[in-house]
């Protein structure tokens, strides 16, 4: 790995550890110099799939959906829908990895073109998104894969 990146690894992983558990074994290896651990995305998503039983979602996922609706839906819309300014994320989660969604959840994006300017902002340091990424990506996942239907689910065992 070039240094430039190494270092940048580094640095987002030491960030990034009192935020997010699976960020510690990642930057602990980062400290010893050790590239083998694993991205915290990856090790993230591999721990929390979501699972829906009748239209019944796991506890993870129902977390999403909450915070989703306090922290995404001013932009994207109910459900993920998207809205004027912001993309319908049951339709982009359909070509977005775990990783990249992260990566643009954390640094945010900015795309700029001739037609239009849309933003979305950084929420690497808001802790109520960080925090809970994983389980706003399962609601997400489970919207765009088509076993989650619009409006509030229904915990399983509720």
């Amino acid at each position: 790995m070039p240094k430039c990146l190494a270092l940048a690894a580094t640095v987002a992983a030491l960030a990034l550890s009192p935020l997010i558990p699976a960020a510690a074994p990642m930057a602990r290896a980062a400290e010893a110099g050790n590239g083998s651990a694993p991205s915290v995305t990856k090790v993230a998503a591999e721990a929390k799939p979501y699972t829906v039983e009748g239209g019944k979602v796991d506890k993870g996922t129902y977390n999403g959906y909450r915070r989703y609706g306090d922290a995404c839906m001013r932009c994207h819309g109910p459900d993920g829908a998207g809205s004027s300014y912001a993309p319908d994320l049951t339709d982009s989660l359909k070509h977005m990895d775990h990783d990249t969604f992260a990566e643009t959840v954390i640094n945010g994006r900015k795309n700029v073109n001739t037609a239009n300017s849309n933003v979305m902002p950084s929420f690497g340091t808001t802790e109520d998104v960080v925090n809970y990424l994983d389980d706003i990506y399962s609601y997400l996942k489970a919207r765009s894969d088509g076993v989650l239907g619009r409006g509030r689910p229904q915990r399983i065992g509720d």
